[in-house]
């Protein structure tokens, strides 16, 4: 006769499951939302922001002596007692605008005193029990500071202590209680409700406002992207072409025209050399203009950027121009900093760019001199002789610009203007060191 073994107990699912809701049940109790930051702080108007403070000072101010005279005098409870109960139960509500879940601890271990107390002395059946009405409206008072403040676990977890507090009063003194615990229960239930509903409508409005925001930003950075797209296509569609073009027809000017001197060989050669350094600059360009896109392929083109070391050829260029210029370059200027090196060789190209266009053929002086805290750089040009008609006899202004914000970003100084003579001179200042950082810096 064979025994069967018994069957293992099933594992026992439900105290896990228990242990997990009670631990989740006491964090609501403990953990408070952003301690210290009073309610409507972040109101835009000032009468809001001390609108909780007055209300929770008048709801003190009033509730204080008629909890001590109702416990008194309805309940016959001792006067030292019932002044040290009437101030447990009502000061701390001057806490409830800034650490409302903090405050209901407080006080509701007074309110359960409170009714103990009772249970233990007061002639029942007779005044409301076991919560007077002092207590009602004070914990209701409360329950508005925690239903604007606390997230929706925490309110229900309050509301159920509450409740569960006032039937175990009720079961201390059965037959003795008016009912008072089932309006206390209801009318909290609903306090709570409200309460925390206008929070979380305020919470969704800030919400959608925060949205609105960064939609808004994306939407901004979206079409700034898009202007930069299109300036790019429109310079790589018009300019890059016509740029290409040039320097093919100046590459095979030599082998189309039988008979060229040497001279007008080699100064096509100089005019496709000059084209392609174009080509390349607006490679870069292009590759800045489409960085977004370009950055998902590798990145735009990274070349070294030019500087005072490649002055020489940007003068031989303006010379072959028509442009008689004369340079001046310090042989001790050393290694510069690179945004120093950059933007000293732009300011001279575009100097001798508007001569090239406005004063053709104005004898032009560029000197770049460093000394211990700076470099200045200099572009004097002369008036244009007579007979030489400006290629462009208004401009945009675009250059003064660029080299102003260069000059500006290295904390420099940019002079420029017309001489007594008929010529211009641009005089630029450029610091070696970085530019201190203004603590309130005044927008250009």
């Amino acid at each position: 006769m064979s025994t069967s073994s018994p069957s293992p107990e099933p594992p026992r699912a439900g105290l896990p499951a228990a242990r997990h809701a009670l631990r989740a049940f006491a964090t609501a109790l403990t953990t408070p939302t952003r301690p210290g930051d009073p309610l409507l702080g972040n109101a835009a108007r000032p009468w809001l922001r001390w609108l909780p403070y007055v209300v929770a000072l008048a709801f003190t101010v009033s509730l204080l002596p008629t909890a001590i005279v109702v416990l008194s005098n309805d309940y016959g409870m001792n006067g030292g007692l019932a002044g040290a109960l009437g101030v447990a139960q009502t000061v701390p509500l001057l806490l409830a605008v800034t650490r409302p879940l903090q405050t209901w601890w407080v006080i509701f271990a007074a309110d359960l005193a409170t009714a103990l107390a009772l249970t233990m002395s007061a002639p029942l059946p007779g005044p409301p029990y076991p919560w007077p009405a002092p207590t009602v409206v004070g914990l209701l008072a409360l329950m508005v500071a925690l239903g604007l403040r606390e997230r929706r676990r925490t309110l229900v977890a309050v509301w159920l202590v509450t409740g569960a507090a006032g039937i175990l009063f009720e079961l201390f003194r059965s037959g003795d209680g008016d009912g008072t615990w089932v309006l206390m229960f209801v009318l909290s239930g609903v306090v709570l409700l409200v309460a925390g509903a206008l929070r979380e409508r305020g919470d969704a409005r800030r919400e959608l406002a925060e949205q609105a925001t960064i939609s808004e930003a994306e939407r901004a950075r979206r079409t700034l992207l898009e202007e930069r797209t299109r300036i790019a296509r429109e310079l790589h569609d018009v300019v890059a072409h016509h740029m290409s073009v040039i320097t093919v027809q100046a590459d095979s000017a030599p082998y189309r025209l039988q008979g060229l001197p040497p001279e007008a060989a080699e100064e096509f050669g100089t005019i496709a050399s000059t084209a392609r350094e174009s080509l390349a600059e607006m490679r870069r360009l292009l590759g800045v203009l489409r960085s977004e896109e370009s950055e998902r392929h590798g990145g735009p083109e990274k070349t070294p950027q030019p500087g005072l070391d490649q002055l020489s050829r940007l003068v031989e260029g303006t010379v072959r121009a028509g442009v008689p210029v004369k340079s001046a370059l310090s042989r001790a200027l050393g290694e510069l900093p690179p945004a120093v090196d950059l933007s000293a060789y732009r300011i001279v190209q575009e100097a001798l760019a508007n001569v090239v266009r406005h004063a053709p053929g104005a004898r032009t002086r560029v000197s770049v001199t460093p000394d211990r805290t700076g470099l200045t750089v200099l572009v004097v040009n002369g008036p244009p002789p007579r007979s030489a008609a400006p290629l462009e006899t208004t401009g945009t202004g675009h250059g003064l610009v660029g080299m102003r914000e260069r000059v500006r970003l290295l904390g420099g100084t940019l002079d420029t203007g017309p001489l007594p003579d008929g010529g211009y001179r641009v005089a630029a200042r450029l610091p070696l060191a970085e530019p201190p950082t203004e603590k309130d810096p005044t927008p250009a």
